[in-house]
């Protein structure tokens, strides 16, 4: 039955995935909001550009899935919150599930769940909460037939990076990835390394576990679409981009370059017109 949900998932003509990530008002952080300020308008948009997925909270997914009709991207479904972004950040920090995730997820027809594994500063508690957010969520993903998807994330200090702090170090990626692997994903979604050669080690490290490379902070349009191009060039089964897509002037324009690179291997410079 996973591989049922994984089909609806990954592209039937590439085998790749491009999830549109427009799940960031879980986390309470006000620039997260430019763009999905009304969430209903922007899945709309997106469904017309069609990603082959979406990535909403429990509270916003009726938007995609109320649609009428067969012809639009599958749910996934985020189901943990967190309060670690932010320049200031509060006096305890916390990585928290939703109930029966898996259960709702089945009621609002998700192909996939995805859940937060932090690697943060002289924060080993929160990382703590992570891995137990997996194993709890793990034997469900299971006995439903559910794909898992495990999102490790490795921060900066705030001091050097407060708001989003990734870090694209290598030696800091590959070991929370391959730890994402063993805690049982069938899905990663990893940032990419500062060197997009590097990442063919990211994806040897998980094995025949799909990766999926997050988008990270946002960036110029050559650079997200050069960035791209050099990632599918490593391995990678596709992306999860959320910022560098809604905040994009044309977000369907920024979609069906993307789609382009991801699922035709079309280089930069042939779709970079789609946005002039």
């Amino acid at each position: 039955m996973k591989t049922y949900r994984l089909n609806r998932l990954f592209n039937s003509a590439s085998g790749n995935c491009f999830d549109v990530a427009i799940d960031h008002g879980f986390f309470n952080e006000y620039s997260f909001l430019n763009g999905i300020e009304n969430v209903g308008q922007a899945v709309q948009v997106l469904i017309d550009a069609a990603p082959d997925a979406i990535q909403l909270t429990i509270g916003q997914a009726q938007y995609l899935q109320s649609v009428v009709g067969r012809a639009k991207p599958s749910l996934v479904l985020r189901t943990d919150v967190a309060n670690v972004y932010g320049k200031e950040l509060p006096r305890t920090l916390f990585s928290r599930m939703i109930e029966n995730p898996v259960e709702q997820a089945l009621r609002l027809d998700a192909t996939c769940v995805v859940v937060n594994l932090f690697s943060i500063p002289d924060q080993p508690e929160v990382m703590d909460q992570c891995i137990q957010n997996i194993l709890k969520i793990k034997p469900e993903t299971e006995r439903y037939g559910m794909p898992l998807m495990v999102e490790p994330l490795v921060f900066r200090p705030n001091s050097e990076a407060g708001g989003y702090m990734v870090n694209g170090d290598p030696s800091k990626i590959i070991p929370l990835v391959r730890q994402g692997v063993e805690l049982g994903a069938d899905i990663i979604k990893a940032d990419p390394t500062d060197d997009v050669n590097d990442y063919h080690k990211v994806v040897e490290v998980a094995g025949n576990i799909p990766v999926l490379v997050r988008g990270g902070g946002k960036a110029s349009d050559e650079e997200i679409l050069q960035r791209t191009y050099g990632l599918m060039q490593q391995g990678v089964r596709g992306i999860v981009y959320g910022r560098n897509v809604v905040q994009h002037a044309n977000p369907a324009a920024m979609t069906k370059a993307l789609m382009a690179i991801v699922h035709e291997g079309a280089k930069p410079e042939e779709v970079i017109g789609l946005l002039k």
